[in-house]
């Protein structure tokens, strides 16, 4: 008698935001090799929500092709954020609406798993000279910075605030403090600022990164910045997480709790069933053109064709009151707009060319936030960010050039 209810080929989905920098895309393609080794019977791909390729589609097509009739998806983030809880089931649930008999299952953000801190720890004794395996009893003459990413998202940032406490207690520091390099505060370099005063000798900085890309830079130039001002002081930059091999066992984490169901198994929402709730509620604004990727170009050393496209000058930037990300853009609502370019003509656009929508951070004017980057060489789409209250409030430090190479680029 044949079987009714044939197996079903299983199949792995790695799902990234997307970088315009091509080490990011390809190092987030080192995730994928690792987990291949990890599951060499099973098909693995990867994709992204935007910038780079392959797309998300790109990847689950390609699991299609191979005969995958279930596939396993896991955000490769560290936190739960917009991108993670929003964004990716948006993309999965639109391309499985177009396949009959196709499953789909949801996994987990990184998160603070067990390996993930050993793999942020093993990184941060490595840019000491010291062993993981071996590392000493206490660290009390050193200061750690841990760098977040900085979100919108309150409990994402509340994860980062939560690690260094955690990193802290397990090694040892003299102190520890958490700054972050997106939306929230305090940004690196003020933050750095601040944190020299407490007279520690050698500091630290460690971004909990997954990859390389625009913002690590960024941090880079920061961090280099500083301590060209402050020479007595020893600052030792970390690397960042890339594919250590704690890494891909938290992936593997990932994945397996979705094979054996435990996942699914609490009471608690996954991420995706909080997506559908919450879509079924209406309190979610699904835009579907996520991952369709268009190359802006490789921008590592300069500014994007993005960029480009939106070098707005400055005798015309207080007509900006929407919100950009310098990795994209958020809005509250969705609109068209016209402004002036650098090279001296006009246009209007609205957003559906692989952007998505992120929340409006409340203290985007905090003074020790995003707007104290404002004349420090960051890129001409940051700059839209900025309410016209705020870029009023910091008109003396503009840099009405801002098509030099910017801090993200400088590494």
């Amino acid at each position: 008698m044949s079987n009714s209810n044939p197996v079903k080929q299983k199949g792995i989905m790695i799902c990234g935001h997307g970088s315009r920098d091509k080490d990011a895309e390809r190092e987030f393609g080192l995730v994928a090799e690792g987990l291949k080794k990890r599951f060499p019977d099973l098909p693995v791909e990867y994709g992204f929500l935007e910038f780079s390729a392959p797309n998300i589609h790109m990847g689950l097509n390609s699991l299609l092709r191979q005969g995958v009739e279930d596939i396993y998806a896991i955000p490769g983030m560290l936190f739960a954020a917009t991108h993670a809880k929003n964004d990716i089931p948006s993309v999965m649930t639109t391309f499985q609406e177009k396949q009959d008999g196709l499953s789909m299952h949801y996994g987990r953000e990184l998160g603070l798993q067990e390996d993930m801190i050993e793999a942020f720890q093993a990184r941060i004794y490595e840019s000491l000279g010291l062993d993981p395996q071996n590392p000493p009893s206490e660290l009390y003459d050193t200061m750690l910075v841990v760098v977040g990413r900085g979100t919108s998202d309150t409990s994402a940032n509340a994860e980062a605030a939560k690690l260094t406490r955690i990193v802290n207690e397990n090694m040892g520091f003299g102190w520890a403090d958490t700054v972050y390099s997106g939306v929230t505060y305090p940004s690196v370099g003020v933050g750095l600022d601040k944190l020299v005063k407490l007279g520690f000798k050698r500091i630290v900085i460690a971004p909990y990164f997954l990859f390389t890309g625009r913002l690590i830079k960024r941090i880079q130039g920061y961090v280099d910045k500083v301590a060209q001002e402050h020479p007595s002081i020893e600052f030792i930059q970390a690397h960042y997480l890339s594919d250590h091999e704690r890494v891909i066992d938290a992936f593997v984490n990932r994945v397996n709790e979705i094979m054996d169901g435990s996942l699914f198994s609490s009471s608690d929402e996954t991420l995706m069933s909080s997506f559908k709730r919450r879509l079924a509620a209406g309190e979610v604004d699904v835009h579907h053109h996520h991952a369709e990727f268009v190359d802006p170009q490789d921008d590592t050393h300069g500014l994007s064709e993005s960029d480009t496209k939106h070098a707005v000058s400055f005798d015309s930037i207080h007509t900006l009151d929407h919100s950009h990300s310098d990795h994209g853009h958020f809005h509250a609502h969705s609109h068209s707009h016209s402004h002036s370019h650098s090279h001296d003509h006009s246009h209007g656009h609205s957003h559906g060319e692989g952007h998505h929508h992120h929340g409006v951070y409340k203290h985007i004017g905090h003074p020790m936030g995003p707007r104290t980057m404002i004349g420090e060489g960051i890129c001409c789409c940051f700059m839209g960010q900025f309410t016209e209250e705020i870029l009023e409030q910091e008109k003396h430090r503009i840099d009405g050039d801002c098509t030099k190479t910017a801090l993200a680029h400088k590494r």
